[in-house]
């Protein structure tokens, strides 16, 4: 792939409108109510254990992960990974903030399943649109691709996605057991629905728009 190609305005979009989406799905998880997609059950726990906030927790984890990254699979990392590392978790801060505080919004049971339904959507089309774009991807996207390569690719990319997704949901919830804080609000409906079929769904969009770039 050459330099004009890698960094052409279609593929910028697309890595910009990933991340967005990715962004906008943790806001629609977290405001549901059903539980959160499973990294950001495993920031959540740990950030309130720790009592820091989600978007500032969310950015020391990913820089750690993107140690490991560097030294496993280094062709993961460019600008979409700096650029995700950084804006997700304060998109969906801001997210929250602006709907439920600034604006009063009023979660209703059938606002909570629209909630859930249009973040399943955004997390696995979002992480579909930055992969596809070849311009890096979030460290803990990168996990599952680490473990493709160390299984010697025994292991599918949909497998391995779902196998790193309950691990981090463990941690969340072992975290936020030990906060003593409410775990529905970080693992619930949501959070299995997520793990079990994100590596699926985002699978599936990434063959349809790689035909389409």
């Amino acid at each position: 792939m050459n330099h004009g190609k890698k960094y052409s305005a279609r593929r910028i979009a697309m890595m910009l409108g990933g991340i967005l989406l990715i962004g906008m799905c943790v806001a629609s998880y977290r405001m549901s109510g059903f539980g959160v997609d499973p990294f950001s059950c495993m920031n959540l726990g740990i950030s309130g254990f720790l009592g820091v906030s989600f978007g500032n927790w969310q950015l020391i984890a990913n820089a750690v992960l993107l140690v490991v990254v560097w030294f496993t699979v280094r062709n993961c990392i460019g600008l979409g990974t700096v650029v995700n590392m950084v804006f997700v978790g304060y998109t969906a801060d801001f997210l929250c903030w602006l709907f439920l505080e600034q604006m009063g919004l009023i979660v209703t049971m059938p606002l909570r399943i629209c909630f859930l339904l249009a973040g399943m959507l955004f997390a696995s089309l979002g992480c579909a649109c930055y992969m596809v774009a070849e311009m890096g991807i979030a460290p803990y996207d990168s996990l599952a691709f680490i473990i493709t390569k160390y299984a010697k690719e025994k292991i599918s990319f949909r497998l391995a996605r779902v196998a790193s997704d309950l691990t981090v949901v463990a941690m969340g919830v072992a975290f936020c057991l030990m906060a003593h804080n409410n775990i529905w609000e970080i693992a619930g409906l949501g959070t299995i629905i997520n793990a079990c079929c994100n590596g699926p769904l985002i699978q599936f969009f990434r063959g349809r728009m790689e035909a389409w770039l």
